[in-house]
């Protein structure tokens, strides 16, 4: 009875004919047009292997005959199994219903609860409970499109896709079999061990584990979520854990921002680049860097940033502006407490540093954020208004409240600079130096300098005219101390104390050459003078040299007297004549 039962099957796959009404089938299963019919070869035909029934009922199935139990088709290599199956034959097209599962040629398997399947197209539709599995992954949907001839398979209902470590979700998905890529849209979230990504659209290489994501996408960790990646166009290894960023891009890390117009990173190895108009922000110390090319270390808490770079320090008051050829950013455990971390900033070569009240250049800048001390090494020069600062290394101690200077340090031949009048071109300047010298600032301006080692002043000295109550030049002091204390004011220097081996004299102005009014290492330096905060965004402003008038006419006319008296003295003695 089977034996019989099977001939009839295979019989039935030729020459039964089905009834003329068209089967209704789902959109994507398009027939082709009734006026143009497609001529099917018989090797095309979808062939029954295997069923324990034919029925035939004009209630179900619009009288078509069915097949049920065990049923097993075949077409182009692809076996299609399940409970139920109605063949239409003339149209080449079959609906499976129940425990149905497609094997396709090239490795995958569709199960589902019901399935089309159009021989002709090679297109199906699968629904209820789809799962979609190959070597590489597992698709889950509740309806799956498939195209044998494209090898693609499509979802629009929402789906999960699974490798065995990685688990997709997506509201539509297209999967390319042949080069087992995934093409993902609408909420895209790829929940991995250590991080969980989110986009718009995501394209997924299952062969290689790469992942491009093309919108909006974010990576963040699960450890701590704070720490994440976004970017608007970029590729990710999954594997490796490296993304390679295009558009639109930041990486957070450690409470702190780097933008760039291209950028890396590893989230193994914590280490990251950015080039073309890169930012690392620091909101926590108030502090951004910007320049053409940056590198963090996640793990060390360290960056850097070189071509043109520049730092800000944000403060409410007044911002501290620094530039060099390379800035390098760190934090660094307390010594006293471990759990408490300082920030540093340190500029190398050509450092330069603005703020409203202090400008300076060095050949390297260090700056203890935390603390609000700074190191300015090799050929430190340190303005404020119209005064100049310069020596072997300056230390610069601000406080953190106010965010003023306090103080400075100067160590190694220490020289103070002051313009007597600032409102004025003439070459007159008060001058202390000597090894060691502390400077104290009062509302942000210097007002004392105690000055140690070898200590030596040029104070212009003036007094008040009881007539005319003007200042009135006196002449010039000449100190040599072993202690100096030095008080600025507004247009003078007051030394207040000269200790220690002193010796002190005053000059009139007729008695004082112009030579010896500055010390030989005189530099008062206004080329490289920084005005504003843009100047250091240059080596140098390269501004143009002020020409200073030096005011000699009371010595002039002293020595032309000297002069002329030698003359006449000259000329009253006896001449010797030749006889």
């Amino acid at each position: 009875m089977r034996i019989a039962l099977f001939l009839l099957l295979f019989i039935s796959t030729l020459n039964f004919a089905q009834d003329k009404t068209p089967v209704k089938r789902d959109p994507y299963l398009q027939a082709p047009s009734p006026a143009q019919p497609k001529q099917v070869r018989p090797e095309d035909k979808v062939k029954i292997i295997h069923a324990d029934e034919i029925k035939k009922s004009p209630e179900k199935y619009d009288g078509n005959q069915y097949f049920t139990g065990n049923v097993q088709i075949e077409h182009q290599g692809s076996i299609l199994t399940a409970d139920e199956v109605v063949l239409y034959n003339e149209e080449n097209f079959v609906k499976a219903i129940g425990n149905t599962r497609l094997q396709n040629t090239d490795g995958s398997v569709i199960t589902a609860g019901e399935m089309e399947y159009d021989a002709n197209t090679q297109k199906g539709v699968a629904r209820k409970n789809v799962v979609l599995t190959d070597p590489k992954q597992t698709i889950k949907t509740d309806i799956l499109y498939y195209d044998r001839l494209a090898n693609q398979a499509y979802f629009n209902t929402g789906g999960t896709i699974s490798d065995g470590q990685n688990v997709t979700y997506a509201k539509v998905g297209t999967y390319f079999l042949n080069t087992r890529v995934v093409d993902l849209t609408g909420n895209v979230k790829i929940e991995t061990p250590q991080y969980t990504i989110e986009g718009p659209n995501i394209k997924q290489n299952q062969n290689t584990k790469i992942a491009d994501f093309l919108g909006p996408t974010t990576i963040t960790s699960k450890t701590n979520p704070r720490n994440r990646i976004y970017t608007e166009k970029g590729t990710y290894k999954m594997d490796s854990k490296e993304a390679f960023l295009t558009k639109n891009s930041r990486i957070y890390y450690n409470e702190k921002i780097l933008t760039g117009d291209d950028m890396y990173y590893n989230q193994i190895s914590g280490f990251g680049k950015a080039t073309g108009n890169v930012t690392l922000d620091d909101p926590i110390e108030k502090r951004y860097i910007k320049g053409g090319y940056g590198e963090i270390f996640e793990k060390k808490d360290s960056a850097m940033m070189t071509k043109s770079p520049y730092a800000v320090k944000v403060m409410e008051k007044d911002s501290i502006y620094f530039a060099a050829e390379k800035i390098i950013s760190y934090q660094r455990p307390d010594t006293v407490d471990i759990k408490v971390k300082k920030s540093y900033l340190r500029a190398f070569k050509k450092a330069r540093i603005y703020k409203s009240n202090a400008q300076g250049r060095a050949d390297s800048i260090a700056f203890n954020e935390t603390d609000g001390i700074m190191h300015m090494y090799t050929n430190p020069i340190l303005w404020s208004g119209e005064k100049q600062v310069t020596g072997d290394k300056v230390e610069a101690y601000f406080n953190t409240k106010t965010e003023d200077i306090d103080s400075l340090k100067v160590i190694g031949n220490a020289f103070a600079i002051s313009k007597v009048d600032s409102l004025t071109l003439k070459d007159e300047f008060n001058q202390v130096k000597g090894k060691f010298m502390t400077v104290y600032y009062e509302k942000n301006a210097i007002k004392e300098a105690r000055v140690v080692g070898n200590a030596q002043s040029i104070v212009y000295v003036d007094d008040t005219d009881q007539e005319t109550k003007k200042p009135e030049r006196i002449g010039i002091t000449l100190s040599t101390c072993g202690i100096i204390g030095a008080l600025f004011e507004e247009r003078a220097l007051q030394i207040i104390s000269c200790s220690i081996g002193a010796a002190s004299d005053t000059y009139p102005m007729s008695m004082i050459e112009p030579s010896k009014r500055k010390f030989p290492d005189f530099n008062w330096n206004t080329k490289d003078r920084i005005r504003k905060w843009q100047d250091i965004l240059v080596d140098t402003p390269n501004n143009e040299e002020i020409q200073y008038t030096a005011d000699s006419e009371l010595f002039d006319k002293a020595q032309k007297a000297i002069d002329d008296e030698k003359a006449k003295e000259e000329a009253k003695k006896p001449k010797r004549v030749r006889k």
